[in-house]
């Protein structure tokens, strides 16, 4: 979250940020209402204070009317105190619940617009096949494979859920055992975490309370189908104070994450947008001086993986009007998908600074006798099927209706070279 001390000193920077990053500026009003009024009864309260504490020192030297009246004067005090108190500390929690509801402020480097055309084009990488043949999507590859089965994943579940299956599944393995394979090579330590999280965790990354209707919700136990390993990953620091030698802290893991989609899943057919997805993830925890230069360290630890893989892949820097609630500057990377015929976002890279840090209470303590400070995380997808399975598929189809396997992934697959 943002600093409420940054809100206060500049209400209208915060105002036009809003603006440039599409949202509305009511909940910056609600919260200056409601900081106005927590500071003036604040400000009471210390004058009644300070009042009852002089009045202390003067009772004993008083005696009959003059005593009893400044007595009942002050029990009056009193008890106006204890009502400040209470409304103090229900202007706090709710101004705490409001200021959760403000994203953070972009980087100045990042472009200003409203949406995605306005997202600059960084490099592109790789070379676009053109087929000799028309070129089939993921959806006719994997049922004339044999390795996507739609029809059962709804009968299982519903819309939005599929099957893989024979080399299908043993593709999706070896995909993820390959990127966390680089990534450990790269310095990230594996991480194996729970699939489910707690309030306090999707609160720490900033998942909720803005994104609660995009997530799963096991409602008996309050507890939430991850969005993302982020969320775990992040939040295994949360209320902690690191020492100045365990930074840079670099995490990797796969989990398979959950997100409802609602409203969007319908305007993509195949496995492009659906509710459970498998991601390896990336995870950094830094200085505050080093995490502009770690997020293009991330950046190309992701895109690592798409060299590797041999797809056509093109970097955007998302301007303010496309960015993620909790992000100060993000990359996407999209990879082609000849058959698709669009580019996909297969992932996503971002500086957070230290407003996830606010949000669990991370921390780091630069030197022993200093005192703590916010620390900044990033995080990475490194990177998201299924996909990068889809771009795997469609640019490396055969006119025979065969895929090619990249080179990488054969010995996850025991040499095996086509799918066919």
């Amino acid at each position: 979250m943002l600093d409420i001390a940054v809100i206060r000193a500049d209400p209208e920077r915060i105002r036009t940020m809003l603006r440039n990053r599409n949202y509305p500026e009511d909940t910056l009003n609600e919260f200056l209402g409601l900081d106005a009024e927590w500071r003036r009864l604040m400000e009471e309260g210390n004058q009644l204070r300070r009042k009852r504490n002089e009045a202390s020192v003067r009772v004993p030297k008083l005696k009959g009317e003059e005593k009893a009246d400044l007595l009942a004067e002050m029990k009056a005090v009193a008890l106006r105190i204890s009502d400040i108190e209470v409304r103090v500390a229900d202007l706090e929690q709710r101004r705490g619940d409001v200021v959760l509801l403000i994203p953070n402020q972009p980087d100045e480097s990042v472009p200003v617009g409203g949406g995605y055309d306005h997202n600059k084009l960084i490099l592109e990488s790789g070379k676009i096949m053109e087929f000799a043949f028309p070129a089939k999507d993921h959806i006719e590859l994997g049922e004339s494979l044999g390795i996507i089965d739609f029809a059962r994943g709804a009968k299982i579940t519903g819309s939005g859920f599929y099957v893989l299956k024979g080399d299908g599944a043993r593709l999706e393995r070896a995909m993820i055992n390959y990127m966390l394979d680089v990534h450990r090579k790269q310095g990230y330590v594996e991480v194996f975490p729970p699939v489910v999280v707690n309030r306090n965790s999707v609160i720490g990354t900033g998942q909720y309370p803005k994104m609660k209707d995009d997530m799963y919700w096991c409602e008996r136990d309050d507890l939430w189908l991850n969005p993302t390993a982020e969320v775990p990953l992040t939040n295994m620091f949360m209320d902690e104070i690191l020492e100045m030698d365990q930074l840079p802290i670099n995490y990797t893991a796969y989990l398979p994450s959950f997100r409802r989609e609602a409203g969007r899943h319908a305007e993509m057919k195949g496995i492009i947008r659906v509710h459970e997805f498998n991601k390896v993830e990336l995870v950094k925890f830094v200085h505050p001086n080093t995490s502009w230069t770690e997020l293009e360290r991330l950046r190309q630890d992701a895109e690592d993986i798409f060299r590797g893989l041999e797809l056509p892949y093109r970097v955007l820097l998302l301007c303010t009007g496309d960015m993620g609630f909790a992000s100060a500057k993000t990359y996407d990377i999209e990879s082609w998908a000849p058959g698709t015929k669009s580019w996909l976002e297969c992932s996503s890279c971002s500086c957070f600074t230290d407003f996830q840090a606010r949000r669990a209470r991370i921390k780091f303590r630069p030197e022993p006798h200093l005192k703590s400070e916010f620390l900044h995380t990033l995080n990475g997808s490194g990177v998201a099927l299924p996909r990068t399975m889809v771009s795997v598929l469609e640019n490396n189809q055969t006119k025979e209706g065969k895929v090619i396997l990249p080179k990488v992934l054969r010995p996850y697959m025991q040499g095996q070279e086509l799918i066919e």
